[in-house]
């Protein structure tokens, strides 16, 4: 059974930084992707990354757009998502996903990690 396993999450103030990183058991799916879930709000896609052969294509919500990046590592078959300069609103849980389908599209994605909380306060 694949396996996605979220770590990095934690409390901090507005302006500052957090990795996520993302293991998984198999990284044969063809998009890698993070999803936020806000209090009282539904799941949505923040950022997505190709992660078959060719060029990493990348995919980036607005809300996030220039302040988080998703990157890899193939060998240690681990996604991170780089989020700088956090914002309140950025608060919610972090949950890691696959997807064999296009990476700007929040529903191929069918394999989720368990979720890592992000706080940041103001």
């Amino acid at each position: 059974q694949v396996q996605l396993v979220e770590s990095g999450g934690g409390s901090v103030q507005a302006g500052g930084s957090l990795n996520l990183s993302c293991a998984a058991s198999d990284y044969t799916r063809n998009c890698m992707g993070w999803f936020r879930q806000a209090p009282g709000k539904e799941r949505e896609l923040i950022a997505g990354l190709w992660t078959g052969t060719g060029i990493g294509t990348t995919y980036y919500a607005d809300s996030v757009k220039g302040r988080f990046t998703i990157s890899q590592d193939k060998a240690e078959s681990t996604v991170y998502l780089q989020m700088n300069s956090l914002k309140p609103e950025d608060t919610g849980m972090y949950y890691c996903a696959a997807s064999s389908g296009r990476c700007g599209s929040w529903y191929m994605y069918s394999l989720w990690g368990q979720g890592t909380q992000v706080t940041v306060s103001s």
